[in-house]
This record gives structure tokens, sequence and C-alpha cells, in this order.
């Protein structure tokens, strides 16, 4: 497997700016409006810029809009939130512009029929094994693959009560994303594991949704026995 060397470059979290690629679906302008809320610049990014525009001026709170190449050269940390169809073809066409930067990937590669979600086999093994190959000179890191859009983008919650696992090679791009996980009202990041543990975090993506649908609800998850320790360690 390909993994990035060096480290990331040193950012000041109260000043970073984080960018969305594929953020006008619902994913995407959901972890725009908590991260904006939570005192972030965020830029939404998209094939079209004009609808990139449109979706930050309906989410407010300082949200700009811009094209996937500007968005992810204008900003210090990327989040890929585009559909799984689109993953590799997006990634492939940003290689140069994400060099040396943290890139959270919350995708999850899953089907859907009449029996519901299921898991898709993916040749690198996960969504964010196939991001760090096409990434190499990026340090990508696993997280938010089980909030609900649903919950990030309803204005009447006003803190999302779950935990967000982090997976991750390089130990500064999984640390300051937890950090960034932990400026989010309610939210606690978690580390779980090197990158090649992502599989099995997006795949349970696939039980959230039977959940959900079986008791009409938005299912997340809360990791027990660490209260009294200091997750950032």
């Amino acid at each position: 497997m390909t993994e990035s060397h060096g480290e990331p470059q040193d950012l000041n979290l109260d000043k970073v700016t984080i960018g969305i690629i594929g953020g006008t679906g619902a994913q995407g302008t959901g972890l725009a409006y908590r991260l904006a809320r939570a005192g972030f610049g965020v830029v939404l990014g998209s094939r079209d810029a004009s609808k990139a525009v449109l979706a930050a001026d309906l989410i407010g709170l300082g949200v700009r809009g811009m094209s996937n190449p500007e968005c992810a050269s204008a900003t210090d940390v990327v989040i890929i939130a585009v559909p799984w169809d689109s993953h590799q073809e997006t990634i492939s066409s940003l290689t140069d512009l994400l060099m040396g930067k943290i890139v959270i990937d919350c995708v999850n590669p899953m089907g859907f029929d009449s029996a519901g979600a299921f898991v898709l086999a993916t040749e690198a093994g996960s969504a964010a094994l196939e991001a760090q190959i096409l990434l190499p000179d990026s340090f990508v890191v696993s997280a938010f693959n089980h909030v609900s859009a649903v919950v990030l983008s309803d204005v009447n919650i006003d803190e999302v009560e779950m935990d967000i696992l982090i997976t991750g090679n390089n130990k500064k791009a999984t640390d300051f994303s937890q950090l960034l996980v932990d400026r989010i009202k309610g939210m606690r990041g978690i580390y779980a594991g090197k990158l090649r543990n992502s599989g099995q975090v997006e795949a349970l993506t696939a039980n959230l949704i039977s959940i959900n649908r079986r008791y009409k609800i938005h299912a997340g998850i809360r990791i027990t026995g660490l209260d009294s320790i200091n997750l950032n360690l």
C-alpha cells in the first residue's frame, strides 16, 4: 500500500480553512453547516462552481462556494464527500492540488437493493485506502463515515452527540483530525487504528442504515469506557 512520507504542515486550529469536495451533496452541506458553526472557515467545492456558490449562500455562516480545483487549492484541510461512483475520478483530478495536505475521506462504498444497504468490495480494501493510493503525497484520514446527513443539517439539533472513528497512518494527521472533530458541539474524535482498519469502519455504515430503516431513527455510535481518559494521546 502506498503511504505518504514526511509530515503534514503545522496548522493553527483557530485559523484553518476546510474545503469539502463534493460539498453540494447532503453530507457535504451538513458537514459544512456544523464546521462553520464550530468557527471554521469552510469552502464548498463542486464540479459546477455556480452550484457550490448557491449551496454556500443557503448555508450562510460565511461559507463560500468554488469549483473543486479552486476549493482544493484555497483550503488547508480537505474533506472528500463525493458519491462512491465518482470517488476515484474526482480524487485523481486533484492529486497535485492536494499534495502535502490532510485529506479526510468520509465516503462509504455501498450499494442498495430491495433488501437495503450493503457493502461494496473495493480493490484497495476501502475508499480511504483508495484515496491514499491516488494521493501518495497527501495524508489521508478516514472520518465522519457514520454521521447522518439529516442530523448534520437539522438546525434544531444543537449538539450532534456521537463519536467519530478516525483512522490514518500519520499520527499528526489523525491527532489534528481529532481536534477538528472535537470542535463540533457534541462530537468526540476517537482514534481507531491505521488506515488499513478503515474498511470495517466504512462498512459499519450499512448496519447503521439498516438500524435507521427498521427503527425510524438516525443512529450514530458511542464508544464506552473512554470518559475518564485523555483521547488525544
